[in-house]
Parts: structure tokens; sequence; C-alpha cells
């Protein structure tokens, strides 16, 4: 049975149908036009294949929390995961909830004009009007009551959520919430891990920028720690409203 997630982003679906595919680890909350689970279903299993059979010949590929090198003919989901990570500096596996999330939204997109794909914090969207992605912070005063507004226009794009404090992924830091967005949902989130990485206390927030903003690819980066907010980047950031 699917358990709600209490520390999913809450975005706006006006016009949507919203579902849930849940597949061993993989958990995803999708909107689209219409409800596309079978379909979304079929493409989970399918990259989640792709990635178990790799890591069976590669075992380092699911532990190393540093880049690795892979040969120019591993599949496309796991080149893209490797080359995230080459560039944040991580590991491979930071990418993975941001790559299947990419993944399985594009396959949608071939029978839905919209489609808002989460993966356990990490988003990928197209759409077809502005959206408003609102910011899960945990225990932060700004939980909820901060967003990131996405311009239709900038769609297809990614933003994915590191937290030390929230949730069940692998952090080194202490981040409320660290969020990275870009084009590549894995280069998102694999951004996202290396930035909240690198917040142990709020007087590390702009050390952790300046490191972000050296990210080729990244279009801007927001952390939270405690009350503490520090944003970089071309993104527009609104308050929400507290009800």
């Amino acid at each position: 049975m699917y358990q709600p997630r209490s520390y999913r982003h809450r975005i706006q679906g006006r016009g949507l149908v919203s579902f849930n595919v849940v597949v061993k680890e993989t958990d995803l909350f999708i909107r689209a036009a219409s409800d596309l689970s079978n379909i979304a279903r079929s493409l989970v299993i399918e990259q989640r294949n792709i990635i178990e059979a790799y890591i069976k010949k590669h075992p380092s590929f699911a532990t190393s929390l540093k880049p690795l090198p892979v040969a120019d003919d591993a599949p496309a989901i796991i080149r893209e995961m490797a080359k995230a990570a080459a560039v944040a500096g991580v590991g491979p596996m930071a990418a993975v909830a941001g790559a299947i999330a990419e993944a399985v939204g594009k396959g949608l997109l071939t029978h839905s004009p919209e489609v808002i794909v989460e993966n356990g914090g990490d988003i990928y969207l197209k759409s077809l009007k502005p959206r408003t992605v609102s910011i899960y912070a945990g225990s932060s005063p700004l939980s909820d009551k901060t967003g990131v507004e996405i311009a239709s226009a900038d769609t297809p794009l990614s933003v994915c959520t590191s937290s030390g404090t929230v949730g069940h992924s692998l952090s080194l830091g202490k981040a409320d919430a660290a969020i990275a967005v870009a084009e590549s949902a894995a280069l998102a989130d694999a951004a996202a891990t290396a930035i909240g990485n690198r917040v142990k206390n709020a007087e590390d927030i702009d050390r952790a920028l300046e490191f972000a903003a050296d990210i080729e690819g990244l279009l801007g980066a927001v952390v939270i720690i405690g009350d503490k907010i520090g944003i970089r980047g071309n993104l527009k950031i609104c308050r929400l409203d507290a009800s």
C-alpha cells in the first residue's frame, strides 16, 4: 500500500490528474493530463532493471561516494548519472532519483503535454503554465513558506532537493534543504547532494552557494538551515501563504 511521504514538496497542479507509482524503493508522485500510472510503472521498471543489471556487473556504482568512469556504451541512464556525478563531485547514485524522474517524465510526455514527476523531493516538470514549487525544509520556520516560481517557457526543468534532516537519502551535511535547479534532473539531484554536504551550520551557506555557482549547467541553488536562507542564480523565489 502507498504510504504518503510527509516531506514531499507541494507544487501547483491545476488541471492535471494526480497518481502515485511505487516500485520497490522508487516512489513517484506524478501529475499529467490523465492517469498514466500503468505506463509510468512500465517506465520505472524498465529504468530500474537497467540500473540494477549494471550494478550487478559493477557493484561499486552503487556504493561509491566519488565519481566513477563508465564506458561509452553504458546504458543512457547510467551515463547520465555518471556525468552528473562527475560535474558535482559525488557518487553516481546521488543522481539516481533525479535520473529516474526525468526518464519517466520524458516517457510520459509522448502521452501528455504536461508532466510533473516527483521522486522523493526531486522534481522533473514540463508545464504549459507557470508553476510554483514550495520548499519543504523539515522543522525550519521557512518550510512551506518559500517557493520557487517556474515559468512555463523555462520547462522542461528540474528542481531537486537534498536534506540532512529530512528523508532517507544520504547527506553528509545538516541543511534542512539544499535545492538545485537545472535542465537535467540527474545534475540537479547530484548538485543538491554536493551542496548539502557542505552545509554543517548557517555560516556555511555562502561557501556552499559559491561552490554551486561553479557547477556547470546549474541554473541556481537555495540553501535553508534553521531560519537562514541563501539563494544563488537566476531564480524567482517567492513567499507563500502560511495557511
